[in-house]
C-alpha cells in the first residue's frame, strides 16, 4: 500500500511538471503577452463568434434568408444610377475584399474628391468605427452610405426601394427575410448580414487558439516584435484594427500627406485600418499612395512610433503580417432576379 501511494506522488508530480512546463512553454508565453496587449483571435466556436459579430449588427438578427438576400444585393450592380456599380467593384471579394486601384472610383468613372481607398470589406463586422473618419459604428450604416453617395454607386433611398420593388422575386424574398416589402432600411440590413459572414480565421488565429505549430519560428519572432516595438497599442482587438481613431501621421512627416485633402474626422484622427489580409490589400495608407508592405510598414514605424527599425526588424514584422491572410468564405456567385417591365432603366450617363 505504501508503495502504491509513493507510486501515485510520484506520477502526480511528473503530470503536474508536464503542465506547468506547457503553462510556462515559451509558446504559452507569447501568447499570454499577445492577450494582455489586446490581440484577440476570432473564435473557433460558431456560438461565441456569432456573438462577436452581432455587436456590430445591431437589431439585425442574422438568418439565412438575410444573408443569402444579402449576398444578391451586394453583386446586384443595378442598384447603382448607373446600373454598373455593384458593393463588389470596389469591395471584390476575389480581391481581398478591395478593388485594388489607388482611389475609389464611382459614378461616371469620378475618383473619390479626397482621393480616398477602398477599404477591406473582409472582416468589417469587427470594426467599430466605419469610413475612414470613424463616422459611423455599424454594418447597416456604413452600407447606406456608398449606395447613395452621388461619387460612389448614386443612387438614392427611394430609387433602390423603386429598383426592388420592381421585381417579384426580390419582394418575395424580403417578405421571407423581414416579413414585409423592400425597404431601404431593410436593403442596408441585408446587405450588413452578408457582410457580417466575411470573416477570415488565419494561421495567427490558430495560433493564438493553441496551436503551437500554426506559426513558424519566423512568425513568431515577428509577431513578438510587433507587440514589443509597440504596434499593437493601435492594431489590437480581433480585427487588429477598425476599433480606434488615432492622429496620423503623429511624430513624423508622411511624404504622401498631401495626395487628397484628406484630414480625419474633426479632431483630425483617422480609423485605423485593420491588418488582415494586409498582403492583399495594397496600395496602403487612406490615400492610397504605398504598393510595397515593407514601405508602409517603415512609414508607420517612423510616423507613429517614432522609430527606425532595422532591416530585421523590419523583415520580421512583414513575416509576421504574412501570417495574417486568412482562409475566405466559399461564395457562389449568385444569379440575380432578372427586371421587369416596371424596373426603372439605368442612368449611366446622368449626373
Amino acid at each position: 500500500m505504501k508503495k502504491f501511494f509513493l507510486t501515485s506522488i510520484a506520477l502526480a508530480s511528473v503530470l503536474m511538471a508536464g503542465n506547468f512546463s506547457k503553462i510556462n512553454s515559451p509558446d504559452e508565453q507569447l501568447r499570454k503577452l499577445a492577450a494582455e496587449n489586446g490581440l484577440v483571435a476570432i473564435p473557433k466556436d460558431k456560438k461565441e463568434l456569432k456573438k462577436y459579430m452581432e455587436i456590430n449588427i445591431k437589431n439585425n438578427p442574422l438568418t439565412p434568408e438575410k444573408i443569402e438576400l444579402g449576398k444578391k444585393l451586394y453583386f446586384d450592380p443595378r442598384i447603382s444610377r448607373s446600373g454598373l456599380i455593384s458593393c463588389n467593384t470596389c469591395h471584390n471579394l476575389s480581391m481581398g475584399g478591395v478593388d485594388g486601384i489607388p482611389v475609389a472610383i464611382g459614378h461616371k468613372w469620378t475618383p473619390n474628391p479626397h482621393h480616398l481607398n477602398s477599404p477591406t470589406v473582409y472582416n468589417s463586422v469587427f470594426y467599430v468605427k466605419q469610413f475612414w473618419d470613424g463616422r459611423v459604428t455599424t454594418l447597416d450604416e456604413q452600407a447606406a452610405g456608398p449606395s447613395t453617395a452621388h461619387v460612389e454607386m448614386a443612387s438614392t433611398a427611394k430609387d433602390i426601394e423603386k429598383f426592388l420593388n420592381s421585381i417579384p422575386q426580390y419582394v418575395n424574398e424580403f417578405k421571407s427575410a423581414f416579413g414585409k416589402n423592400p425597404t431601404f432600411e431593410n436593403f442596408t440590413k441585408a446587405v450588413a448580414a452578408f457582410e457580417a459572414t466575411l470573416v477570415t480565421p488565419s494561421r495567427y488565429d490558430d495560433y493564438l487558439n493553441g496551436d503551437d505549430n500554426a506559426l513558424t519560428p519566423a512568425e513568431k519572432k515577428g509577431l513578438k516584435i510587433f507587440i514589443d516595438v509597440g504596434c499593437a497599442d493601435c492594431h489590437n482587438g480581433i480585427a487588429l484594427g477598425g476599433e480606434k481613431m488615432e492622429t496620423f501621421p503623429q511624430l513624423a512627416e508622411f511624404k504622401y500627406q498631401n495626395v487628397g485633402d484628406f484630414k480625419g474626422n474633426k479632431q483630425g484622427e483617422i480609423k485605423i485600418p485593420t491588418l488582415r489580409n494586409i498582403t492583399e490589400t495594397a496600395p496602403y495608407f487612406h490615400n492610397g499612395t504605398v504598393w510595397s508592405l515593407r514601405e508602409a510598414t517603415e512609414i508607420m514605424a517612423n510616423t507613429q512610433l517614432g522609430m527606425d527599425l532595422s532591416k530585421e526588424e523590419l523583415d520580421s514584422l512583414v513575416t509576421f503580417m504574412k501570417a495574417l491572410d486568412g482562409r475566405k468564405p466559399k461564395i457562389e456567385l449568385p444569379q440575380l432576379p432578372p427586371r421587369t417591365d416596371k424596373t426603372p432603366i439605368p442612368k449611366p450617363d446622368i449626373e
